[in-house]
Formats: structure tokens, sequence, C-alpha cells
């Protein structure tokens, strides 16, 4: 039976990736911080297999990482471990890049000293593009990113080719652009955006308030997203791969499509930037702002991911629309609030 070890098991990409290689028939263990509990909902669906496991150790432990890398004889290990929120790696670039960027090297050397014939696969980010010099962004484009989060898993995306290179190691880096579902934290912009439109549609809200409407991204839906990474590893020649739809969309047509899922219809003013205002069609009320307080320092203003490399050498193409991953998310927020009325109701 092949044995996996999934770090940031209890995320949105960790815990579809157990699902996916619990449903392939492997023992999957995932890493999970000590007494942490946040995301634990994530593994409802495998939380209670005979074969998945739970493992207690941090990115920033390289004495634990060694001990578990030793002790498992893992075939696999897949790193969707993170400080993955962007706007709070300028709060705690030190912290960030400890994890990001040290814990990459930890698992690699680990794997070099311990394992090292135990396959690797880094999350990357388009995020290390940053200030684009391309567009389509492919594996070869020039990294200029945008923020200690982009630094931090550039990094990352670098050590793990020079271990790849240097001492022969299977190492992939799935360099993912962005990829959302129902599982995304509500910290980050496109679950707030679905979990407000809901919020708005059952009037326990009145206003959905943003930063930059107009940055616009490559988006995915996040269980077609780990299936790529599986397909790296079961390649016979490890490889960096950019992970897309090779279509991008502004905030500002996220929020449209979020409110027509609830059948609102978004008309915009004319202003731009912090001025801009979208409102309800029908009753002219204005539902969308923008903020100064959600701006980042230095935004990164488009990505668009060229997946050919990966169509090509191992046939993936994405299965999700970018409407239908919206509506996804749309629909279980709304659920989620419809649920928690008849609670309500019923007290």
């Amino acid at each position: 039976m092949v044995s996996a070890l999934i770090t940031g098991i209890t995320g949105q990409d960790g815990s579809y990736l157990a699902e996916l290689l619990l449903q392939k028939g492997y023992t999957v263990y995932g890493l999970n911080r000590r007494k942490a509990t946040a995301g634990m909902e994530n593994l409802t669906g495998v939380i209670d297999n005979s074969n998945f496991r739970i493992i207690e150790g941090d990115l920033t432990e390289e004495s634990r990482l060694f001990k578990i890398v030793r002790e498992l004889e893992l075939d696999e290990i897949y790193n969707m471990g993170a400080q993955s929120f962007v706007p709070y790696s300028w709060e705690v670039p030190l912290f960030t890049c400890d994890v990001n960027a040290l814990g990459v090297i930890r698992l690699l050397e680990a794997i070099k000293v311990y394992s090292p014939k135990t396959k690797f696969l880094q999350a990357s980010s388009s995020e290390i593009y940053g200030r684009v010099s391309e567009s389509p962004q492919n594996e070869l484009t020039y990294h200029y990113p945008q923020s200690p989060y982009g630094c931090s898993k550039s990094f990352a995306h670098n050590i793990t080719r020079n271990y790849r290179e240097s001492f022969n190691l299977f190492c992939c880096n799935s360099i993912c652009f962005n990829h959302e579902s129902e599982r995304r934290g509500l910290q980050f912009v496109t679950r707030k955006i679905t979990r407000t439109v809901a919020e708005i549609h059952f009037g326990s809200n009145k206003k959905l308030t943003l930063g930059n409407l107009d940055a616009k991204r490559d988006w995915g839906y996040a269980p077609d997203y780990v299936e790529a990474m599986w397909l790296m590893m079961q390649h016979s020649i490890p490889n960096d791969y950019v992970v897309s739809t090779g279509e991008s969309y502004s905030i500002r047509q996220f929020v449209e499509f979020a409110f027509n899922s609830v059948d609102i219809c978004i008309e915009w003013s004319k202003d731009k930037g912090v001025d801009s205002k979208g409102f309800n069609a029908d009753t002219k009320e204005v539902l969308v702002e923008s903020s100064p307080k959600f701006y980042r320092p230095v935004d990164v203003d488009t990505l668009n991911g060229d997946y050919t490399k990966i169509s090509s050498d191992l046939g993936w193409k994405p299965k999700t629309t970018f409407r239908q991953m919206i509506e996804k998310m749309v629909n279980y927020d709304v659920d989620i609030l419809k649920k928690r009325q008849k609670v309500s109701n019923y007290c």
C-alpha cells in the first residue's frame, strides 16, 4: 500500500487531497499542529477512515520532521502547509518565511538524509510571479513577488528545484494559480464574498466591503487542482507545472457572479478605486463598496496561467468553470445560513 504524508491537512487543499488519496487506496498521514482544531471540519469525510491518521508536528520543528520522515518510510510527501494568507504576511513576515521557506528546507533535508526515494511535492503559488513580465505566465516566467508571502513561496519553489537537480531527488513544484472552494477560509476574499452575499440574501447583512475590485486572478476549483498534484507525483520524471484555467476575472466580476447566484443583479458606479460602488439594479441600494483598509501595500494587478505543459505531459485540464465554482460556494453558504435560521426559529 502506498503511503503519503500531507502537511496542512486541515486546509482546503490538504483535506481534498486526503480524500483523493484514500479513494486511490493510500495510507494517509496528515500533519497538524499540536492541539490545533481549526479546520477539523474539513476532515469529516476522512477522519474515521482506518487508513487515515493525524500526526502532530509543525513545519518549524526540524527534529520532529526528521523523526517523522525517518520512521514512517513514506512513498510521497505533499507539502500543503503554509502561512497562506497574503495580507497577513505583511504583519508577520518572519513567521511567514520560517514556515513557507525554511519549512520546505527542513522537509527536503529530512528526505535527503533519511528517505531519498520519497517523492516530494511543493505547493507553489502564482504569487511568485507578482509584477508579471509576460502574460500568460508559464513555468519559466521570471519571479517578481509583491509580498512577503510571494517571496517565501519563490524561495521554496527554487530550493525544491535545486534539491531535485543537486541531489537527484524526486521533487515537483505545483505552481497553482488561485483556486477556491466551499472549504476556503472565511478570511480569504472569495469566501468573504460568497458568505456576505448569502447573508445579504437572508437579510442578516446589508453591505459587502472589499479592497481593489479591479485586481484580476486566474481562478480554478480546488478539487480539480489536487488531482493535478497527484498526477505530477505519478509521472516518471519529476518536474514543475503551472496549474491554472488560462482565464482571468476581476474581483468585480466575481462579485457579480456571486450576486447572480441569488438572483441579484449588480450595477456599478462610474467611479474607480475606493469610490467605486455596486448597486442592486432593482432597488438601487448600495450593496458593494471599496475601502482603503482592504488594499494591500503593493498589489498584483493580473495573474493568468498557461497550463499547456501539464496538459501535454499529464493530460490534465480544469473541469470546473469559474461560474460553476462560484455557484457551488454561494450555494454552500446559503445552505449553512438556512440551517442556522431553522435552528434559530426552532429554539
